[in-house]
């Protein structure tokens, strides 16, 4: 990988992090903004701002800074900020140009009326800058973001739908935007490439966010925007366009898990209480999958005749969840006696993959919005693939795109290393695992009871394990002041 290519990738990464939060309703904006933002203070961030728009419609007022959100509020405390009831706020990870005020979201254009926040990573925009600087247009961040405000501006001429379509089709990347028109102060837009945004549909209020937890606590009613969709949003409706300018009609999903599970209860930080929520989410999953020796894959889609006739698995994943996917070829390998292939999701379009309609692909994703697993998928199902991913959220778009979809219910992940999911993950590859090798025969009914008895113990397990946490913690402090650590291991354990 070359230079740029490794800076853009470790870009898209951290961009990814940023977090977007937006509102229309009836209530005051900026406390619900600020109230969101801290509940996206998880995925890391440098910067905040905030953009709201007055309630007699006549400006929009922005306040943003370098820092933690507890600065961002003593700002506004500072120099007020003028009540409205339609506003976007950002938490900001930077990547193009310096962590500091200026390039801080939200940014505008040339006039200070249109105003948006952006998480993803626009790949062409130097093109985009240098096209604009030659019309006239000055910039006074570094960052990829305000050339989306100035580009929109420039097909301005009222519509800001149109000028949304012209400007979006020009734009190379992966991107969620929140954006704002002072010209239209009872609409609120959205627009989604790559990067994850949902829809909280309410009673008299609707909201924008990066992550389901910000708005948990004001609906549960959810549409996750697709992939190259704008959403025109209101108080009391939501349209979704796509963007060659069809309308669609969007599905509202609800939220199963309740306002605690994004809330710390008491734990120090989320680390600590999704590892002590382990035994939990196994021993509810194997409430709903295992029964006797029976194992239920409700949601796998696929009948017992195309699993049987399965020639080889191909498993696309990144990060945590591709190292999942490496046990799981261990065990598939083992029980059913199935070759299986991984690979991280980003290069499985490169290598030319030879995938025929006998093989099946596993896609894993804990939020199911992983731009090079979508990807993977698309070049998979292409060749005639069947599609079954492992998830955790319910309705993303890589239970979309899946032909079927075993998901975790592992409930929400927000500490950033992955714990609860991964070992959730790696229970529904043992799963299925078992299924198949039941299916093909390649185990014998009373090898797969022994396996089956085994894996009701996990909960219980992770239990003990946990009610230990004294001595790991005594270890953790005994080894703390070593620079580096270095961890050895073979066949399962490998891939840990």
């Amino acid at each position: 990988m070359c230079a740029r290519s490794r800076q853009l990738n470790q870009r898209r990464k951290r961009n990814n992090m940023c977090g977007i939060i937006g509102y229309i309703g009836r209530k005051d904006a900026t406390p619900i903004l600020i109230s969101g933002l801290k509940r996206l203070e998880y995925r890391g961030y440098d910067s905040s701002g905030v953009g709201v728009i007055s309630r007699d419609g006549r400006r929009i007022s922005i306040r943003k800074t370098q820092g933690k959100i507890r600065d961002l509020e003593h700002l506004i405390q500072s120099r007020g900020l003028p009540g409205g009831h339609l506003g976007i706020s950002h938490t900001r990870w930077a990547t193009h140009g310096r962590p500091n005020r200026v390039n801080a979201h939200p940014h505008t254009d040339g006039t200070g009326r249109i105003v948006l926040v952006h998480n993803g990573i626009i790949e062409n925009y130097e093109d985009l800058r240098s096209g604009l600087i030659k019309k006239g247009h000055r910039f006074s961040s570094q960052t990829d973001t305000e050339i989306i405000a100035h580009l929109i501006e420039s097909y301005y001429k009222g519509d800001p739908l149109k000028a949304l379509y012209q400007a979006v089709n020009k734009l190379k990347g992966a991107f969620a935007l929140g954006i704002l028109f002072q010209d239209h102060p009872d609409t609120l837009f959205a627009v989604r490439v790559g990067s994850p945004l949902i829809i909280g549909v309410g009673r008299q209020e609707n909201f924008i966010a990066s992550d389901v937890p910000a708005i948990l606590d004001r609906t549960k009613r959810i549409i996750y925007l697709k992939d190259e969709q704008i959403a025109v949003i209101k108080q009391e409706s939501v349209k979704v366009f796509s963007f060659q300018g069809t309308k669609v009609t969007p599905r509202i999903d609800t939220v199963s898990f309740q306002i605690g599970s994004a809330q710390k209860e008491g734990y120090p930080h989320f680390m600590l209480k999704e590892i002590h929520e382990q035994s939990k989410v196994l021993a509810h999953m194997l409430s709903l999958r295992l029964k006797g020796t029976s194992v239920n894959l409700e949601g796998l889609s696929l009948t017992s005749k195309q699993l049987k006739g399965v020639s080889n698995i191909v498993v696309v994943a990144c990060g945590t969840a591709y190292h999942a996917g490496l046990v799981g070829k261990y065990v598939i390998e083992k029980l059913a006696k199935v070759p299986v292939w991984v690979d991280v999701s980003s290069e499985f379009r490169y290598r030319s993959p030879i995938i025929d309609r006998r093989a099946l692909v596993i896609a894993i994703s804990q939020s199911g919005e992983t731009a090079d697993t979508l990807a993977a998928v698309r070049e998979a199902k292409a060749k005639g693939a069947k599609i079954i991913s492992i998830c955790n959220v319910v309705g993303s778009s890589l239970a979309r795109e899946s032909h079927g979809v075993l998901y975790t219910h592992a409930g929400p992940e927000i500490g950033v290393a992955s714990t609860k999911a991964y070992t959730a993950q790696l229970l529904v590859l043992y799963l299925f695992a078992l299924k198949l090798s039941a299916i093909k025969k390649t185990l014998k009914p009373k090898a797969i009871a022994k396996i089956a008895k085994d894996l009701k113990h996990l909960p219980a397990l992770f239990a003990r394990i946990l009610e230990n946490k004294h001595l790991v913690a005594k270890v953790a402090r005994k080894n703390s002041h070593f620079g580096c650590f270095l961890y050895l291991g073979r066949n399962i354990n490998y891939p840990s």
